[in-house]
């Protein structure tokens, strides 16, 4: 058996176990599938672990910045009281479509929303709404920008609030300190913030499974 058939394998075994589909959710891929979205929807466990971290966190707010087809969105939203509220921001109106779709399919469209346009653009008119801080902040967008995503996050939280990257191992690349691929570049910005700004203590985890060789950084604002 090779490395990733094992992966996958694993993969399955806790994700039937642990973090099983129910039809909403199940809906949401078939939907995405059939719009011809790009198959990068985090796995159902790695969904799980999102939605247990803002649970942990006793998160009544979440930003999340790359929506896709709203399967994390779903997962996320999920994890918030009745009251909650969750903006998710997305690139692709096309995706937004989706996503919207997916959600109000899943019962959430009263506490989920999704913004269309660039995040860069997104942020600044959301920061003039002056929201409360989000508690829990989960960047899966384009890579080149992930610290400039951060740097928001920080002026949209509070001390105690959580920051998630997903996708930083880059395939083991992010190491190079001599690649110019964009991607790498952003996420290693990104991971040289969270080492250096005073306001963030974090850790990075490398993983393997369905998604194959990846990783998420993880940081918690201090102040």
């Amino acid at each position: 058996m090779t490395g990733s058939q094992l992966w996958d394998d694993v993969d399955d075994y806790f994700i039937s176990q642990l973090a099983p589909d129910d039809e909403a959710l199940q809906a949401a891929l078939r939907e995405n599938e059939a719009a011809g979205l790009p198959d990068i929807a985090v796995t159902a466990a790695q969904a799980k672990f999102l939605q247990l971290l803002a649970q942990l966190q006793g998160a009544r707010t979440v930003l999340e910045i790359g929506t896709l087809g709203g399967y994390s969105t779903i997962w996320l939203a999920r994890a918030l009281p009745e009251d909650g509220r969750l903006v998710s921001l997305e690139y692709s109106a096309r995706h937004a479509e989706v996503a919207v779709r997916n959600i109000a399919r899943a019962g959430l469209d009263r506490v989920a929303e999704v913004r269309v346009g660039p995040a860069l653009e997104s942020l600044p008119k959301l920061a003039d709404e002056n929201p409360p801080p989000f508690d829990l902040v989960f960047i899966d967008a384009d890579k080149a920008n992930n610290a400039h995503y951060v740097e928001w996050a920080l002026k949209l939280t509070r001390a105690g609030s959580v920051i998630v990257i997903d996708n930083v191992v880059r395939g083991g690349r992010v190491a190079d300190p001599d690649s110019t691929d964009p991607d790498v570049l952003g996420t290693r910005a990104a991971i040289d913030l969270i080492a250096t700004h005073p306001r963030l203590s974090g850790t990075a985890v490398q993983t393997v499974g369905r998604k194959g060789y990846d990783g998420f950084a993880l940081a918690r604002v201090l102040a």
